[in-house]
């Protein structure tokens, strides 16, 4: 096989890289380069072709991500209907005479206490 020189110049940070994983490799930063020639000419020789399950896998993630939120949309929402009962049951069983101002500050500390409780015990 008849092998033509080529000069090439690479940025300083592109050579870095280079190097590193020559090193790693086991092999001079020559050999490193001449694979990766090979790699770059062979991959835009057949470049990877668009595969449709790739893209509908992207749109049924997409779809389930939307999903999500509307589901920790409820559920925030059953929180804080749970934290409003609780507070207005809790009042009527005191026989405590508190007006809603005063009820809804309720509320809205036990939300923020529980949603507080809830974010402390993720892995």
């Amino acid at each position: 096989m008849k092998l033509v020189r080529h000069t090439l110049r690479l940025p300083v940070a592109l050579d870095k890289t280079l190097r590193t994983l020559a090193e790693r490799q086991g092999i001079s930063a020559y050999a490193m380069l001449q694979r990766s020639v090979k790699a770059g000419i062979a991959t835009q020789i057949s470049p990877p072709t668009h595969d449709t399950a790739n893209s509908e896998m992207v749109a049924e993630l997409a779809s389930v991500s939307t999903r999500m939120v509307d589901v920790q949309r409820m559920l925030d929402r059953a929180l804080f209907t749970t934290c409003a009962a609780y507070c207005y049951a809790r009042s009527a069983a005191t026989g405590a005479r508190k007006n809603d101002e005063v009820i809804t500050a309720e509320i809205n500390a036990a939300y923020d206490r529980q949603r507080r409780l809830s974010q402390d015990k993720r892995p």
